[in-house]
């Protein structure tokens, strides 16, 4: 685990961007540049983080950085390290260089995961974070593949025949690990030790490393922008949000909930979840509980854990 005096004093994503008040997208991308290692090129699609850090003639970024978009994130990640790669072997480039992709849920869960399965089938080395605030909040705060069970979204509104999003979130890291890649984890900025430290780890993978962060979202999730630490500590602590990683197939937790918070404080504080504390819809909550205890079932027997 990596000491807070030896994380490096240059801010290599800078002040002055325009991500929202308490985003917690700015604060993870602030965290992944004190991971690197040497030269570093970030792969940026369209989304939250691309927008507010570099409009035009401005950008937060002291690395070489690229705008996709976004569905081809992985693609041109891909492409990258192959033209490094390329390089190397000409005699015309002697550095090794690290390629970031950075994409949110829309781009990794949904438009993204053909390129991102196929980079990770063909075994390209980079790293790739998908920062996860749970639906398209650049766009107008749509659904995604990874907004949560009865979440309204501007997509999935909460009415009186259906009480938010119907389906349930996807499991991107078991996706990924499918494909026989040597690293896999999932994090929290609340556990900054542990995100960047798994960044770290990430970038020595010769080969495709995934990492899924959870992205407190204000304005989407609709919660107190002071809170985004809170909110993002409480989803680990009520379970909703298992924190483990995947060496070589093996999984690991990497934070143990032995006594875990109620669901209830996480989803209390959350205006997308107003609605379920209606009379009509305590199904709905009692489903987004199963929900959340199976996969910490799932998570933890995998780990080798017992609940």
């Amino acid at each position: 685990m990596v000491r807070l005096q030896d994380l490096p004093t240059e801010e290599l994503f800078t002040s002055g961007h325009r991500l929202c008040a308490g985003c917690g997208a700015g604060t993870i991308m602030r965290m992944t540049m004190k991971a690197l290692r040497g030269p570093t090129v970030v792969v940026n699609a369209t989304g939250c983080v691309e927008v507010a850090s570099t409009i035009y003639p401005y950008t937060s970024w002291k690395v070489s950085w690229v705008h996709i978009a976004f569905e081809n994130t992985a693609a041109v990640a891909s492409g990258i390290e192959a033209a490094y790669k390329v390089l190397r072997r000409k005699g015309l480039w002697n550095k090794d260089v690290d390629v970031i992709a950075i994409a949110g849920d829309g781009g990794t869960f949904d438009i993204g995961i053909q390129a991102l399965s196929g980079a990770l089938e063909r075994g390209h080395d980079f790293l790739y974070i998908c920062y996860d605030n749970e639906a398209y909040m650049n766009t107008g705060i749509q659904r995604s593949g990874a907004t949560p069970h009865g979440a309204a979204t501007t997509t999935s509104p909460a009415g009186r025949k259906i009480p938010g999003k119907p389906e349930f979130k996807k499991d991107l890291i078991g996706i990924c690990v499918a494909h026989g890649i040597e690293y896999a984890a999932t994090a929290s900025p609340a556990y900054w030790n542990d995100y960047i430290t798994k960044v770290r780890k990430a970038l020595e993978v010769n080969g495709p490393a995934v990492i899924h962060v959870l992205a407190p979202c204000p304005v989407g999730m609709r919660f107190d922008p002071s809170k985004s630490i809170e909110f993002a500590r409480l989803a680990v602590q009520t379970r909703y949000w298992p924190v483990y990683e995947v060496e070589r197939g093996k999984y690991k937790l990497n934070i143990k909930v032995p006594q875990p918070k109620p669901l209830l404080e996480f989803l209390k504080m959350q205006g997308r979840f107003t609605h379920l504390f209606q009379p009509e819809a305590q199904r709905e909550l009692g489903e987004l509980q199963r929900w959340v205890d199976e996969n910490w079932r799932r998570i933890t027997a995998l780990c080798g854990e017992t609940t």
